[in-house]
């Protein structure tokens, strides 16, 4: 039973740390300092918690997780465009199953040059909630190869809306607080992949790298 209780508990550090994020941001806050602040508590998540997405050899070897260098060019303004068909998708996972989602959004910006645009899905799973994976060109060889996350509120990971709007329809997508999905870092974990929709042929040089690279200092 222990364990429900400190899943419990994690998933309250994660929405703390993804709020407080939020406040600092908000506030006016150095956004290189309160990146640099939400990684020392999402490394320390990592190399104590007991569920950690580390398995316990993993946490006694952990330098901390390797990021890109913090890019101002990979964080938008975007508006949540809902006038898409509220698509149900059937998404592969890792361990060769399936997780229920529909598209209610998506969003559009320009990186490099080049449009893009990426859906926002509701996660058709009890209570449900808000999901945006994706998978760029920077993968497989910088980072994961099944695709990152940028949000799932389900889990405690959350978004900002634009500093004035209302009603979630106008917000900040920080590529900089991308991250990788649990199944990354071991094989105990099974995860939901970014879908073909989802599929950037760009590179996003900004947030979590290949997990290999965070224990590389420690092999």
């Amino acid at each position: 039973m222990s364990d429900y209780l400190d899943l419990y508990d994690y998933r309250i550090r994660v929405a703390t740390m993804y709020r407080e994020r939020n406040q600092a941001i908000l506030s006016g806050a150095d956004p290189v300092a309160a990146w640099e602040r939400f990684h020392a508590v999402r490394d320390d998540l990592f190399a104590h918690h007991p569920q950690s997405a580390l398995d316990e050899e993993q946490r006694r070897t952990f330098q901390g997780l390797p990021y890109f260098a913090y890019n101002a060019e990979m964080r938008f303004n975007v508006d949540v465009d809902t006038d898409v068909e509220p698509t149900r998708l059937s998404v592969a996972m890792n361990a060769g199953e399936s997780m229920a989602m529909t598209t209610i959004g998506r969003v559009h910006f320009v990186v490099e040059g080049e449009a893009v645009s990426l859906s926002i899905y509701w996660l058709e799973v009890y209570g449900g909630g808000l999901f945006l994976p994706f998978r760029d060109l920077t993968c497989p060889m910088e980072s994961y190869g099944g695709g990152r996350y940028l949000f799932d509120t389900i889990k405690g990971s959350d978004f900002l809306p634009v500093p004035g709007e209302r009603g979630w329809k106008r917000i900040i997508l920080d590529f900089n607080y991308a991250y990788n999905p649990s199944c990354a870092y071991n094989d105990r974990w099974i995860c939901p992949l970014a879908p073909v929709e989802n599929r950037l042929a760009v590179p996003i040089r900004a947030g979590e790298k290949k997990q290999q690279l965070a224990l590389r200092s420690a092999l």
